[in-house]
Order: C-alpha cells, then structure tokens, then sequence
C-alpha cells in the first residue's frame, strides 16, 4: 500500500508536537498569505491598496487570507471608516519577524531564476545569511546546529 504524502505528514503530526517549520507553514504557508505579508512589510495599506499590490489575487481570496493572517496573529486590522466599515491592515510583531524569512526565500527563488541576488549597497557584494550565536557572539556552522528537528534543515 502506498502511503500519500500528506497522510505521512498527518501521521507524523499527530505522533508528537508539530516541527517548527510545520507550525510555520500552518500559519502562512500558501503562496498568496507570503505576498499579503510582503505587501505590508513597508507599512499598513487598506484593501483596495493590496489589490493595487496583488493584482493575480481575486478579490475574496484577499480577504480570507486577510482573516486568516488576522486570527494567526500575524497582522491586526484597525477600522479608518465606520460608514461603511473599512478597514487598514498592519503586521504585528509578530508579523514583522516574517521580513528575513522572506528575504531569504525571496533571494533563493531570485537565484534559481537567474535574478540578481541581494547585495551589500555599500560594496554590491552579494550578502550570504549565516547563523549566529548571541551568546557567543560567534557565527555558527550548520554541523554546530542541533537540539532541535529544524537542525536536519540545513
């Protein structure tokens, strides 16, 4: 018998907690609730402004995921009309978080495009991410990274 992958991803869900890329990718994991979170990453725009910024979304799609990044907690929405109800969406600090991650999945489909990659804008080197210890104030290698399952990541 065959087992498919997303029941494999179920099974090995409901055996213990959830990766932390899983938890992720429960949060913001489709492609539409990325680019709502890059639209927003310079400041908060109203919902004809993100159609504006999106135009491939349909206009119910947009606002799913505005509800659904809402109930994760990954913006807020603040009324700037109330006849009729209109609303400004803003990331949380939560949200927020969100820029490097982007940032790097942007770069990584960037350079698998043949696109520019990014660059430092004081030398144009091309910038590489590294991890980094704040305790040690140390760059860490990925054979130096473990104590969690996003360690076989890297």
């Amino acid at each position: 018998m065959t087992v498919m992958p997303e029941a494999a991803a179920t099974d090995r869900t409901m055996a213990g907690s959830p990766s932390g890329l899983e938890s992720a990718l429960d949060r913001v994991g489709d492609r539409w609730s990325l680019l709502v979170v890059d639209a927003l990453l310079d400041g908060p725009r109203r919902f004809g402004e993100l159609r504006e910024a999106l135009p491939a979304i349909a206009p119910n799609i947009l606002t799913d995921r505005l509800r659904r990044l809402e109930r994760e907690r990954i913006l807020v929405s603040t009324p700037y009309s109330t006849r009729p109800p209109r609303m400004e969406y803003g990331l949380t600090g939560d949200g927020r978080d969100l820029a490097s991650a982007l940032r790097l999945l942007s770069d990584w489909g960037s350079r698998r495009t043949g696109g520019e990659p990014l660059r430092h804008e004081r030398c144009g080197t091309p910038i590489e991410a590294r991890w980094f210890c704040p305790t040690c104030g140390l760059p860490v290698g990925d054979a130096e990274i473990g104590g969690t399952d996003e360690s076989r990541l890297v």
